[in-house]
Parts: structure tokens; sequence; C-alpha cells
């Protein structure tokens, strides 16, 4: 998933941590949250025994039979400490959507404010980077509307960015033959040169954003990620009020 444009880096998304109040007084006992339930039991991999590149420090149960806390073994964050703070003001609600999603759109705002040294070098912007990069990798023509729909962008972001990228020669405008008011858009030669300059060093740019994961859990995280997309694109419009 794209992160969405003009999501606040602020830090008001929720993370896990002890069960303390503001004070760091310890709070009454409470029922583990979601994601404490499912962290305090290993998830199976394919073959039934726990997943590769679980860390030893990863929550489990203690010896009394609660369940450990899931941050134990594993650095903090500051989504941890909104987490916190919201169980001493609401003990008896369970944090663990805050903890997963809070994290997610941290680490999505992060990432939007280092923005992308190859692409800044290059001169472009990573919307504009996704409109080129779907022309390229789609190998054919498309609409505005399909641009849109490829980039999870408005409409109006769109027509924008490709007059900015047809007044620099990277796109070409074709009208057509049969519907006036449609407008058909390819990659120029510089447009695909540029394209297939820039990938590479943007790719290695993310995998070293991404190098304090080892390989098994990049892997395990990707397809979890890739899971909760599909769930969302299938029934996000069910959620909203």
């Amino acid at each position: 998933m794209t992160p969405t444009e003009g999501s606040s880096p602020g830090g008001n998304g929720p993370g896990a941590g002890p069960r303390r109040g503001v004070g760091g007084d310890a709070a009454a006992p409470e029922r583990p949250s979601a994601a404490e339930q499912a962290a305090a039991s290993p998830r199976s991999g394919s073959a039934g025994g726990p997943a590769s590149g679980s860390e030893p420090g990863a929550a489990r149960r203690a010896d009394d039979g609660t369940a450990a806390d899931p941050a134990a073994g594993r650095r903090g964050d500051t989504v941890a400490a909104v987490v916190r703070q919201w169980r001493s003001v609401h003990p008896e609600l369970d944090t663990g959507p805050m903890e997963v999603i809070g994290r997610i759109n941290r680490c999505a705002a992060l990432l939007q404010q280092a923005e992308d040294a190859p692409l800044r070098r290059a001169g472009l912007s990573r919307p504009e980077f996704d409109l080129l990069g779907a022309l390229r990798r789609t190998g054919h023509e498309l609409t505005p509307g399909e641009l849109a729909r490829e980039t999870f962008s408005s409409g109006a972001a769109v027509t924008k960015r490709l007059k900015q990228l047809a007044e620099r020669g990277l796109v070409q405008r074709r009208g057509d033959a049969r519907d006036r008011r449609v407008v058909h858009l390819r990659l120029t030669d510089a447009g695909r040169d540029l394209v297939d300059a820039v990938l590479p060093s943007q790719l290695a740019y993310e995998a070293a954003a991404l190098s304090g994961l080892g390989a098994p859990e990049q892997g395990e995280l990707a397809v979890l990620l890739g899971e909760l997309l599909g769930q969302l694109e299938g029934r996000l419009g069910a959620l909203r009020p």
C-alpha cells in the first residue's frame, strides 16, 4: 500500500509497552490485548512449528501463566508510550488494533519525512516516480484515470503531476481517435531512461532502510502486510461509518 498523501508524522499512533501509567506506577491487572494474546503463542509456520526469524526475547507466557509483555526483548518505540498512556486512561479497552495500525502509520510517516534520496537527486517526488513507474512496468499507454487507480491518487493530483512531467519531456500525450475527451499517456525515451537509471539506486536505498531486519523477518513482514492489504482492499468500504 502506498502511504496515503499528507499523512501526519505526529506520534498519535499507538504501540505496545508495559502496562504502566504516565507516572510509572504499575496499573491494575487487566486482560491482555489481542496483540499480546497473539504474541504469547508462537505463530506456526508451514510445518506447524514456530515461525522462522522469531526473536529469542519475543513475547511468551511467564511462569505464572500470564501473558508476557510483547515489548520484552524488543527496542522501545514512540508508539509504545502512547499505548501506555491510553491504557492508564482506559484500562478496560483492548489496544491491540492501535498497536498494529499505529506502527504502520508511524513507519509510513517517517519514510515520507526522510524522502527518497535517489529520487530527490533525479528531481522527482515519490508520486511523480510512481506515475512514471506505472507507465514503465505496465509497458503500454494509460489514461489519467488508469494512472490514478494504479498509483492510489486522486484524478486532480494526477493531472497536475502529468502536466509537470510532460513539460519536462518525460511523458507524452496522445488524443483518442474515437473520443476526443480521452487522453492516452506514454513514456518518452527520456522518461524510460530516467526510470531505468533511478530504479536500482532507489531499491538499494529502500533495502538500507530495512537493513535492521533480517531476510526471514522481511519476508514474514511482507506476507503479513500483504494479507492485511488484501483484506483492507476488499472490505475497507464496509468499515467506514
